[in-house]
């Protein structure tokens, strides 16, 4: 069935992917995150009353970030400079900095400075921003999809209004969709179904610009020459796709499951699940980045003291990846993966916290006790702070035998080690200490 009109809108500028030639030209044509660009929402009165200031857009792919920027350019009238943080270096941020500097000292011009995927610059490029930003050389607008709190220097997110820009809808991708169906003069002669857009917008993971470039690609695939009708089938879509259908959404609930799955196999020290499901979530678009820091977590909370490595491994797979980059950071994924799901698992340091913050939150605050409280003044000294602190390192094999709880909980025991790996030594470390204490009280 013929699904859209044919308000053909010829383009001039036609060898550009779709989603380039579909950017809005105004706010009001922008779909999506109505919570911030809608009428009398934070950005737009930002943009309505020319109080732009520097910002991060935080969201997933696809979802407006870099078109956002050049319409609130175009709004202000700013001149607009854009860097991608993945291949531009120092030279290119001061080239942009003289440039906006010029601007503003020859015609009193507005700067917008678009840094994408900001997360990318290290902490030397992203200081260079700071003084230029604060002094309104430029207005700052990084787009990242990574958590800014993690990813952002915290003088350069003090002075920026984060934003977070959210996934699309099926109805926003639907709308985006139709109208490039409508107005691009390649579809004119366009067979769909409503099922079929349906299926492409399942694919497109909530990114706008997938969705647009994958269908124009379906389109092409499906031009046959001495045909006037180009129909598109399902097959179709899918080759487009390239999908595998690999079932993984990065916001929604496979993405979370698949997350379990990998946590859940590395805990259960099986290797080969554990790469396979991290190959899932590379394949998903997961950073490499988010994939170590979910090994350094689990390395504390299921491995601890049984294997304390395995702690500096992950931390260490953190750092190389970053440095290295992709695709051969996955051979360090791959390797700190399998290694810890090879160790000795304890979650003795977990319980201990949880079970250490639920008596604090439960229990009366209890009084330091005098011999471990700090003396720095005479009157403490006369009160009997510090009084009868026993320095391990005086006693045979450094251990004194006090207690180091509140009197009221002296006997309690929260780290009790498991009696795998490293933790049987910390066992049996922890008896003598133990004996120790009994026999001094």
């Amino acid at each position: 069935m013929d699904l859209f009109g044919n308000e053909e809108v010829k383009d001039s500028n036609r060898f550009s992917p779709l989603s380039e030639r579909m950017r809005p030209k105004t706010l009001e044509e922008f779909v999506g995150q109505r919570h911030i660009v809608g009428e009398g929402k934070p950005l737009r009165v930002m943009v309505d009353k020319d109080k732009l200031a520097s910002m991060i857009l935080w969201g997933p792919p696809g979802v407006g970030k870099t078109t956002l920027a050049l319409l609130l350019a175009n709004h202000v009238n700013a001149e607009f400079i854009q860097l991608s943080a993945v291949s531009s270096g120092v030279k290119d941020v001061r080239a942009a900095l003289d440039k906006a500097k010029m601007n503003q000292s020859r015609s009193g011009r507005k700067t917008i400075l678009f840094v994408d995927e900001i997360h990318r610059f290290n902490k030397a490029q992203q200081d260079s921003l700071l003084h230029s930003s604060e002094k309104g050389t430029i207005i700052l607008i990084g787009a990242t999809t990574e958590n800014p709190s993690f990813e952002v220097i915290s003088p350069l997110l003090s002075r920026s209004r984060v934003f977070v820009l959210n996934e699309l809808s099926n109805d926003e991708l639907k709308s985006i969709i139709e109208n490039a169906l409508k107005r691009d003069v390649s579809f004119e002669n366009l067979s769909v179904s409503f099922e079929d857009i349906d299926l492409a917008i399942s694919f497109s993971g909530g990114d706008a610009r997938k969705l647009l470039n994958a269908i124009e690609l379906a389109v092409n695939l499906a031009s046959n020459e001495g045909e006037n009708t180009v129909y598109l089938t399902s097959k179709i879509i899918k080759d487009a796709f390239q999908a595998n259908y690999v079932k993984y959404d990065k916001n929604k609930e496979e993405h979370y499951n698949i997350i379990s799955a990998f946590i859940k196999s590395i805990r259960g020290s099986d290797p080969d699940a554990a790469v396979y499901w991290m190959a899932r979530m590379m394949a998903g678009g997961d950073q490499p980045e988010f994939i170590a820091r979910r090994m350094i977590v689990l390395a504390s909370e299921d491995i601890g003291n049984a294997d304390p490595y395995a702690l500096t491994m992950a931390v260490s797979a953190f750092s190389a990846v970053r440095y290295i980059g992709m695709p051969e950071g996955t051979l360090v994924l791959a390797q700190t993966a399998t290694y810890l799901a090879t160790c000795s698992k304890s979650n003795s340091s977990y319980k201990a916290i949880k079970s250490a913050l639920s008596d604090t939150e439960n229990l009366p605050p209890y009084n330091v006790p005098m011999h471990l409280r700090n003396a720095p003044t005479g009157l403490m000294k006369n009160l009997g702070y510090g009084s009868n602190y026993e320095y391990p390192h005086d006693f045979d094999e450094h251990i004194s035998g006090q207690h180091y709880l509140p009197e009221e909980i002296k006997d309690k025991s929260y780290y009790i080690p498991s009696d795998q790996g490293k933790e049987i030594d910390i066992s049996e470390f922890l008896k003598k200490v133990k004996k120790l204490r009994n026999k001094s009280t």
